[in-house]
This record gives structure tokens, C-alpha cells and sequence, in this order.
């Protein structure tokens, strides 16, 4: 894996979220690698490179686009450095999933999110997706109110806690070894009862 890519909405007034699960995963992976995110327009985007095993560079992005443009960003710093899709791993919220329930994806649709819908039609399917759970209103017309609101701290809670259990697996996505992240993902949701 070349790009990290957490996909959320700029400015302070969607920094706390539910849409911006993806920033805030990608904050935590710049902190622990002791980098700091700067500002590069030529990506529309927050960027910094951190060192992943076998001592490779990988890229870490934060568009600074609006989510519906996403794949701008992502598209840019990809051509740039000649990174295929299939290098790139995209982290974003999933209401069909259970607040801190995390999911590794290889390819696929956009399943109605606006940020990966965009991001394929400007790179193609073929990336690697990380579902973080954020839940559902239960109201199709509430969804958008809901998303970009903030969520409760039980669920807050619940979302920080799969992203340190992420941050576990992160050395074995680094590396491609997803299948034995994707089995201990699912090893802690099944230990929660989820």
C-alpha cells in the first residue's frame, strides 16, 4: 500500500462527525508515526508521508475537497507518484454498519456514499476500502442530518476503540496481509457481541 486516503469535510464545523471517521483515522496514523500533515493544493489536500514495514513510504491524505469531490484529491496525489488503484486504501464512514464496527473491502460499489463514488469514477473500483461503522437513523430522509452531525459518546467511544484496534491491524495492511487483518477485526467484533 502506497496512499492512505481518510476521506471526511473540511473546517472545524464538520471536524467532530460522523462523516469525518475517515480524518480522524488518518490523524491517528500520522500521530503515531510522528508526522505532521501539511498543506499541498496541488493535492487538494492534506498530505504527509509516513514509513511502513519493509522501511516503504506511504502517503496519507486528507482531501480538502468536499466529500462529493474527493476523487480529485485522491486522483492527483495517485498520478503524481504513479500509484495504482490497487495501492490505495481509502478509510470512510459506513452507516451500514454498527458504530465501531470495522471492515476491510477490496473493490466493490460506492454503496451510496458520495466520497467513494467519486473516487471511482476519477481512479476506478479497484481500491482497497476500510468501513468504519458509524449506524443508521433508521430514516432514509435523516441521513444526511445524521451524518454530518455529531455522534453520541457512547458511540463516539465505540468508534475510537475500533479505530485503536485498527491502528493493531494497520502493520499487516501495510504489508498485504489482509486477510489476517480482516480476521482480527472481525476476532474483536465477535468478542464485543457485535
Amino acid at each position: 500500500m502506497r496512499l492512505l486516503v481518510g476521506l471526511g469535510n473540511p473546517g472545524p464545523r464538520y471536524a467532530d462527525t460522523r462523516h469525518n471517521v475517515g480524518y480522524w483515522v488518518a490523524d491517528v496514523v500520522a500521530q503515531q508515526a510522528g508526522v505532521e500533515f501539511r498543506t499541498e493544493a496541488r493535492f487538494s489536500g492534506e498530505v504527509c508521508r509516513i514509513v511502513v514495514p519493509q522501511d516503504e513510504p506511504c502517503w496519507v491524505l486528507k482531501p480538502s475537497t468536499f466529500m462529493n469531490h474527493s476523487g480529485r484529491a485522491v486522483a492527483a496525489l495517485a498520478q503524481f507518484y504513479r500509484i495504482t488503484a490497487h495501492e490505495i486504501l481509502v478509510i470512510h464512514d459506513d452507516l451500514d454498519l454498527p458504530p465501531g464496527t470495522a471492515r476491510l473491502k477490496q473493490g466493490g460499489g460506492h454503496g451510496g456514499h458520495n466520497g467513494l463514488r467519486d473516487i471511482i469514477a476519477c481512479c476506478g473500483a479497484d481500491f482497497l476500502r476500510l468501513r468504519l461503522g458509524i449506524g443508521h437513523p433508521g430514516d432514509a430522509k435523516k441521513v444526511v442530518d445524521y451524518v454530518l452531525d455529531r455522534p453520541s459518546l457512547a458511540d463516539t467511544t465505540k468508534i475510537h476503540e475500533a479505530i485503536a484496534t485498527i491502528m493493531q491491524v494497520m502493520p499487516l495492511v501495510y504489508t498485504g496481509e489482509l486477510q489476517k487483518a480482516m480476521n482480527h477485526l472481525h476476532r474483536k467484533e465477535d468478542s464485543h457481541g457485535v
